[in-house]
Formats: C-alpha cells, sequence, structure tokens
C-alpha cells in the first residue's frame, strides 16, 4: 500500500507528517509514503482573528478537499485544530500516544507567570488560555498572537509582547522547549481538548485504510481524547471557545475535569468527573450536560463562541 500525507507547510505540520509516515511505514503492509504539502487559508490570512475567519476548521477544509478529490489518501493534524464534529465522509482512524498536554509561558530570560510587571502584554489568540491567564493574573493585557511558532517566538525577541502562550508539545516536537520559562499544571491552566494528540484523518468509506491506520491507536488516549470532545461535542463549543478539558486514565478508572469561562476569567464553572475508563465518551457528555445545568450554555453565548 502507498499512503500520500496532505499537510499543511508549517515546521510543526511537517514534523507531525513525517512523524506519521515513519511509523506507517514500519508496519508490513505500507509499501511507500510521500507528502502532499498544502497551504490552508488559516495560514494565508493572518491580519484577522481566527474566530472572525472561521475557525481552526480552516486549517483542515483544503486538506479535507485533497482526500475526496483523490490527491491525498490522509490527513495529519494536531487534534486540538479538529472540530468535535467531524464533516460527512470523513474520520479520524487512530490517534497517537500523547505528548505533553500543557501550555507554555514563554518570556524572555525565564520569567515566571508571577514575575511579569502589572500590566504585561502577553500574546494569545486563544480564548481559553485567555480566560485562565485572567484568572490568574487579571491585570495582564492579553492581545492576539497568529502566525506559525517561529514566527510567534520572533515577536516575542522583537519586543512586540512581553511574554507569549504556546503548547509546549509543539515546541518540544521542534526541539524549542529552551524557551518554556513556565510549564501550567493543569490546575493552573486546563488544556484545549486532546491537545499533544496527533491525529490521522482520512475518508470513512476506505475500509482497508482504516484497518492499516488503526494499529497506530494509542489505547489510553483513544479513551482521553474521545472523552475531551465528547465535552466540546455536547457544549457545541469550537475550538476557538473558552472551554478547557483534560482526562487521564490511571488503570481502568478515567478522571477527567472541565471548564467553561467568559474571555476575561470573571465567571467560570469548573467541574470534574470519575468512572470506567471504557465509557470514556459517555463521562465527557454526562460532564458537559452537568456544566450546561450549572450555566454554561449562557457563558459560551456571552463569550459569542458557541455553535446554534
Amino acid at each position: 500500500m502507498n499512503i500520500r500525507i496532505a499537510t499543511r507547510k508549517s515546521a510543526l505540520a511537517l514534523w507531525q507528517a513525517n512523524h506519521v509516515a515513519a511509523l506507517l511505514l514500519a508496519l508490513p503492509e505500507v509499501e511507500d509514503v510521500t507528502l502532499v504539502p498544502l497551504s490552508t487559508r488559516g495560514d494565508e490570512i493572518l491580519d484577522r482573528s481566527l474566530q472572525k475567519i472561521g475557525g481552526k476548521g480552516l486549517f483542515i477544509k483544503e486538506l479535507e478537499v485533497s482526500m475526496q478529490k483523490g490527491a491525498a489518501d490522509i490527513a495529519v493534524h494536531s487534534m486540538k485544530d479538529v472540530p468535535a464534529d467531524m464533516p460527512d465522509g470523513f474520520c479520524v482512524a487512530a490517534v497517537l500516544e500523547r505528548a505533553n498536554h500543557a501550555d507554555a509561558l514563554v518570556a524572555l530570560d525565564g520569567v515566571q507567570l508571577r514575575d511579569l510587571p502589572r500590566g504585561a502584554l502577553v500574546g494569545s489568540s486563544s480564548l481559553r488560555r485567555q480566560a485562565q491567564l485572567k484568572m490568574m493574573r487579571p491585570d495582564l493585557r492579553i492581545e492576539p498572537l497568529r502566525g506559525n511558532v517561529n514566527t510567534r517566538l520572533a515577536k516575542l525577541q522583537n519586543g512586540d509582547y512581553d511574554a507569549i502562550i504556546l503548547a509546549a508539545a509543539g515546541l518540544e516536537r521542534l526541539e524549542l522547549q529552551q524557551h518554556i520559562s513556565q510549564q501550567f499544571l493543569p490546575s493552573e491552566m486546563l488544556p484545549a481538548a486532546a491537545q499533544g494528540v496527533v491525529g490521522v484523518e482520512c475518508l470513512s468509506d476506505n475500509s482497508s485504510l482504516r484497518t492499516v491506520l488503526g494499529q497506530l491507536n494509542h489505547a489510553t488516549t483513544v479513551r482521553t481524547t474521545l472523552a475531551e470532545r465528547a465535552i466540546a461535542k455536547t457544549l457545541q463549543a469550537d475550538c476557538q471557545s473558552p472551554v478547557a478539558t483534560y482526562a487521564i486514565v490511571d488503570g481502568t478508572e478515567l478522571s477527567m475535569t472541565a471548564l467553561v469561562a467568559l474571555p476575561d476569567g470573571s465567571e467560570s464553572i469548573r467541574d470534574s468527573a470519575t468512572g470506567d475508563a471504557e465509557d470514556a465518551e459517555e463521562l465527557g457528555v454526562a460532564l458537559a450536560a452537568r456544566l450546561l445545568e450549572r450555566g454554561a450554555r449562557e457563558l459560551l453565548d456571552a463569550a459569542g463562541t458557541a455553535h446554534d
């Protein structure tokens, strides 16, 4: 079997695609893997926020079109960028073992959050990160930050920001972890659903390819990803919404915590649940239902990011 991987052209996307390619080439059924680098609207439009131009799904659409047209067989994504509602005809056929889930503060000279000056300017386009930063440091000013990892680091070096927030996994994959000043604990900043997870998407009806890709699945990560994505799906939140969730598996038990907040951090709802890891998705749905009972819909509507 020869497999063509549709991928964005950023350094991180190419790292992820090459990583999946290496894993596939180790399988006896796979003879050859080639990359199909594509430019997406999300990569091209950098002067407007993702919320205004259609959300993180813009990073994925062109890759899906290439699969529909037969130009590629699979696409590789950061799962935190994949909408909880998959479009008809597509599926996530495999999720790799989760890397670092944490968000990281990057500041010059290793300055930590508590040591940033009052009113410091922090770069982040994520309402989820913004809300939780404001909950810890209400005095901070937070401005949007777009572009690939190296572009964002350059803006920090240029003095455009006092600090920026990035996913630790992306920095580690690009061997840029030396820039991390502080990694946030889940008690400080819950990650996005499936943050740190690489997923492989393909057409739903390609059963032979799905069988091959299924060999790459990491069982524990499958469960935590199902649980966390069920939160976002039940809340009808997208990957730009101020919704955070983190699940861990210990033996046969899955524990998860979720948060819904206003972007300014002034109001938030946080809840946790524990149950059988085999019921991961159901646990996520039940926890999201509890959040809704406590007013999560009103917070999301006020934040202006929930879908009808």
